[in-house]
């Protein structure tokens, strides 16, 4: 066992410890009544890197949730690499659905379940531990920063960096949010969907009316509101919004029985989209239709109702303009509006997809988790949207972003049970210690 490996070993309970403290605030940005708990995870989080030694812990303040960040100074003439992650998290959905109390962290067969374990107060341990193995006095220069606001789209991101370009200059970026190719194989994200997403509200009537009377005459919004969210998609149910970009997956091959175990597919029930899944997962569009508000059925009447409104997410392939695609998705529904049906949108998150290329230290990186996790890394891309990094890589053309990852697909991010295998929590923290060090040269 090398001295880092027995090193992570000691440090690695303290972490565990640290992140159960985390998740067990439930810091949900998205919603105004947690605001308090969403200040007292940003306190919790700087008092872990200032108990650990930073030389200065601050919060970066751009007019939203502040972001906590810290610095560790390095020897002189060594490169500043700074760990990324976010404190806040999604809701919970069903409580009842949760298998353990969603902000009660729970071990189970080797993983531990909670909100926020995998995305992304697990990554925040991984940096404490990495951390901890130097004693708070890394080999390299190192800034952390743990933004509040993630899952809320990061508005304020260009804020921050404008306002705090100094603080927030590095040579190397790690990006620790994004997710491994599978339990004990690590990645590096080499590309990400952006994301555009609106409110829609369709009208039809001034006021309700009698379903019995009047049904068959005059339209309802919500059947007219339906018939519009059907035109997003054709028949296969790929994306119809025209404008949109797509771009050429790698070959990467990811087996139809993998993604059924993986997405919990229904029997009977087919993918959608044509072409190779890896394509449609990363470099297609995405159209998905996340709420709907309409008349509960439990208040249900034979009525007519006169307004629905829906919420309608596209995430963008890597290449696409997140303006032009919100024009896009704009001009779409306004097109489409089924029987002269009145339609607004309003305009909500935007996002920037990325393309990253590792540049010259990418050899260090491979090196240090292939001795971390004794395989090498996969390069891949991801679905998702983390709009920080085309931030970085944009306004830093000369660093390397490496994203990295402490959740698998069985992390469940976002849904019911989300939880990360303490494996690779362990492997992922060992890794980024090796980088620090390989960084060093």
């Amino acid at each position: 066992m090398t001295n880092l490996a027995w090193n992570i070993e000691r440090v690695l309970p303290s972490a565990i410890a640290d992140l159960h403290k985390l998740i067990s605030i439930p810091s949900i940005s998205s919603m105004p009544e947690h605001d308090g708990d969403v200040t007292a995870c940003r306190d919790t989080v700087a008092g872990l890197f200032r108990d650990l030694g930073a030389a200065e812990v601050k919060f970066l303040d751009g007019g939203g949730k502040p972001a906590v960040w810290a610095h560790f100074p390095g020897p002189e003439g060594t490169p500043t690499v700074l760990l990324y992650a976010h404190y806040d998290v999604q809701p919970i959905g069903d409580a009842a659905a949760w298998t353990s109390p969603a902000f009660e962290p729970t071990e189970r067969d080797g993983r531990l379940y909670a909100r926020g374990s995998a995305d992304d107060k697990g990554g925040i341990a991984v940096h404490l531990a990495a951390l901890r193995v130097f004693d708070g006095k890394p080999p390299v220069g190192v800034k952390v920063f743990i933004e509040g606001e993630e899952e809320v789209g990061s508005p304020t991101m260009p804020t921050l960096l404008d306002r705090y370009r100094d603080e927030l200059s590095a040579d190397v970026y790690v990006v620790t949010d994004s997710v491994n190719w599978e339990v004990g194989k690590p990645s590096f994200t080499t590309s990400l969907r952006g994301v555009a997403d609106c409110k829609v509200t369709v009208s039809t009537l001034e006021q309700g009316l009698h379903s019995g009377q009047f049904g068959g005459v005059v339209p309802d919004a919500l059947t007219a509101l339906c018939r519009l969210l059907a035109t997003l998609h054709d028949e296969a149910g790929n994306v119809a919004i025209e404008g949109l970009h797509q771009g050429t997956a790698p070959d990467l091959d990811y087996p139809l029985d993998r993604l059924k175990e993986e997405t919990g597919l229904l029997d009977g029930v087919s993918q959608i989209g044509d072409g190779p899944v890896v394509q449609r997962m990363w470099f297609k569009p995405a159209c998905s239709v996340l709420a709907i508000d309409a008349t509960p059925v439990a208040q249900a009447s034979n009525t007519l109702i006169p307004s629905a409104r829906a919420k309608v997410s596209v995430r963008l392939a890597p290449g696409q303009d997140p303006v032009a695609a919100s024009d896009a998705l704009e001009a779409h529904l306004l097109k489409h509006a089924p029987w002269g049906a009145r339609v607004e949108v309003s305009r909500g998150q935007m996002g920037a997809p990325s393309a990253i290329s590792l540049g010259d230290r990418a050899e260090a990186a491979k090196a240090a988790f292939r001795e971390a996790f004794g395989v090498d890394p996969v390069e891949m891309g991801c679905g998702g949207s983390i709009p920080i990094v085309a931030e970085f890589a944009d306004r830093n053309p000369d660093a390397m972003v490496l994203v990295t990852a402490v959740t698998d697909p069985n992390s469940r991010m976002h849904g019911i049970d989300e939880s990360l295998d303490l494996g690779d929590l362990a492997k992922a923290a060992l890794a980024e210690a090796l980088l620090l060090e390989k960084l060093q040269a």
